[in-house]
């Protein structure tokens, strides 16, 4: 049986142009797919192009090349209409807590905004709809009344999702919504999207680069480097048999608290730092840094193929 496929992205591109007359490649020709109901997670160094294609997908950003599809249907980008639409079945939750928030606002006003844009309901009824909100979050209705200082970052965050869950969206995307919290409130964060991703039906692009917590709430995972997708596997089998060098490379530096395993680590973590967007390798995005790259990886750019069972990789020397 065919799964459902919600999200569609072919071969996406998202230049920025900088100084000199050049460009910045920040996503380079990325095809992806994510069925309903499932959380893919997206993992990668910092500034390898992760939020910039969350972005693109949600219609934050236009994409340079390639095309995006909803539910089955091609997503014009550059209509104003066809893009306000799309905003109430896809939302984001960003990474700040502190600057996601407008603290000229009050919560209740920042949650009720959504719905009086999208003309849901009327003024009694989103009042009501803010404070079952924030129950659902796990704050009290009491809140909608102060402003975002008086509370802390994990609070601010349960705002942010409230904000996102306003508009009764199909789709979110999680732009590292945890990476700004303390790790005693990441758990109960990373716990509330799991309850509301099943009460809710709602399908997650999760953003991160904790590779134990993607695990955690992932079921599928795309590693990226430097704009492009390295590998694609299910949760399970990425961390089994992780195929791709990069991969390897992100897994030998996750610290592990047993010694033992620590030392029995087979693969080595990634040394070197990673190119200029600006300036791209030839041939393999990763050959630069990596300790098993050969002559064609560095002429030739590696496709992403199925070399077992529902898991990609883009690697010349993976068989």
């Amino acid at each position: 049986m065919s799964k459902d496929v919600l999200i569609k992205a072919e071969h996406i591109c998202k230049y920025f142009r900088v100084s000199g007359g050049r460009s910045l490649h920040a996503v380079e020709d990325v095809n992806l797919e994510i069925y309903r109901g499932e959380t893919l997670g997206l993992v990668g160094e910092s500034g390898c192009g992760k939020s910039t294609l969350g972005r693109t997908v949600m219609g934050i950003y236009k994409p340079t090349k390639g095309k995006l599809y909803y539910d089955g249907k091609e997503l014009d980008l550059h209509s104003t209409k066809a893009r306000f639409d799309f905003t109430k079945k896809a939302q984001i939750i960003f990474q700040d807590p502190y600057a996601s928030l407008d603290s000229r606002m009050t919560v209740g006003s920042i949650i009720e905004e959504g719905m009086e844009i999208h003309n849901m309901y009327d003024a009694r009824r989103r009042k009501e709809r803010v404070g079952e909100l924030l129950k659902t979050v796990g704050l009290n209705s009491e809140h909608a009344s102060r402003f975002p200082h008086e509370f802390s970052g994990g609070q601010r965050q349960r705002i942010g999702i409230a904000r996102a869950l306003a508009i009764e969206p199909e789709f979110i995307v999680c732009d590292e919504p945890i990476s700004a919290l303390d790790v005693s409130i990441q758990a109960q964060v990373i716990n509330l999207l799991r309850d509301l991703q099943k009460e809710m039906n709602l399908t997650y692009l999760f953003i991160a680069h904790d590779l134990n917590i993607v695990k955690y709430i992932s079921d599928r995972i795309a590693v990226m480097y430097l704009g492009s997708i390295m590998e694609l596997a299910s949760s399970d089998e990425l961390y089994r048999e992780t195929l791709h060098p990069y991969s390897q490379g992100l897994l030998a530096a996750v610290p592990i608290p047993d010694p033992k395993k620590e030392n029995d680590k087979t693969h080595e973590i990634i040394s070197g730092d990673i190119p200029s967007p600006i300036n791209k390798p030839k041939g393999c995005p990763f050959n630069t840094r990596c300790p098993k790259a050969c002559d064609i990886c560095r002429q030739e750019v590696p496709a992403l193929r199925e070399v077992r069972p529902e898991h990609y990789v883009a690697c010349h020397l993976v068989k």
